[in-house]
């Protein structure tokens, strides 16, 4: 199971951890692990292209770990980005794989 941890203070997305392989098919044709891998992946390489934020992240490939986490004044441009991976996270979810991949919300 895919677990997404989205960390937010109370007014803004902070940022987001995405852990664990979905089990929906054999490694390298499991779609809900690549779908859940190419949005947290755009998410990163868009804020980085599209905004001045910086941000720190950690990766395991292992054990399918990636976690970005914005370190300071977040932008708006950014907070797009944010809702729209929790968007398509959470899509991903409502289309009926929810014993796949779960969201959890953490303050910080």
């Amino acid at each position: 199971m895919i677990k997404v941890t989205v960390f937010s203070d109370k007014q803004e997305i902070k940022g987001f951890e995405v852990c664990g392989h979905a089990g929906f098919s054999e490694s390298g044709n499991d779609i809900i692990c690549a779908a859940v891998s190419v949005l947290a992946q755009n998410t990163a390489n868009s804020i980085e292209e599209f905004t001045h934020d910086d941000f720190e992240t950690e990766l395991d490939e292992d054990i399918g770990r990636l976690k970005l986490m914005l370190t300071d004044n977040v932008s708006s441009e950014s907070q797009l980005l944010m809702k729209s991976f929790e968007l398509g996270i959470n899509s991903i979810i409502n289309d009926g794989n929810s014993n796949y991949i779960k969201i959890r919300y953490k303050e910080v």
